[in-house]
């Protein structure tokens, strides 16, 4: 199933330019397509699309410890809410830690990578508001929080 992620703007990556009224295209967990919303609509007509408001780009790395929560999977489903699907290594210090990660398909790093968007590569999504607040996040290709 073909998943069309469109934003009022999409990123590659969080220091390049913007493409206005973009959008990424998902397929399984990976990335099919990023471009202009119309051009990518017209390539893709059955694919189901998802209108965000805000900024698309990659999700983020979560380079600190990992918040403090009763369990677990709360303490990675936190991660996620903030935009980031994957963690350093350094800060996952326990088994079920890192467990939980694994059950989430949450990346557990050595260090920190640059994210970017591009064909092929796993899709890992966020979107942002206009005060930085994390509205969505895809994680792997599946839609793992969703604040609206």
């Amino acid at each position: 199933m073909l998943t069309i992620h469109a934003a009022d703007e999409v990123r590659r990556d969080w220091d390049g330019a913007a493409i206005e009224d973009g959008a990424v295209v998902v397929e399984g967990d990976r990335i099919t397509a990023v471009g202009i919303r119309a051009d990518l609509l017209g390539r893709f007509p059955g694919a189901r699309v998802r209108n965000w408001p805000g900024v698309l780009g990659p999700a983020r790395v979560h380079e600190h410890a990992l918040p403090d929560a009763p369990t677990p999977r709360e303490r990675v489903h936190a991660v996620l809410k903030s935009g980031a699907t994957a963690v350093l290594d350094r800060h996952t210090d326990s088994p079920e830690l890192r467990a939980a990660a694994a059950r989430n398909d949450v990346l557990v790093l050595p260090h920190t990578p640059r994210p970017h968007l591009t064909e092929t590569a796993r899709a890992d999504l966020a979107v942002f508001d206009e005060t930085g607040e994390c509205i969505a996040t895809v994680c792997a290709g599946r839609l793992v929080h969703r604040r609206r």
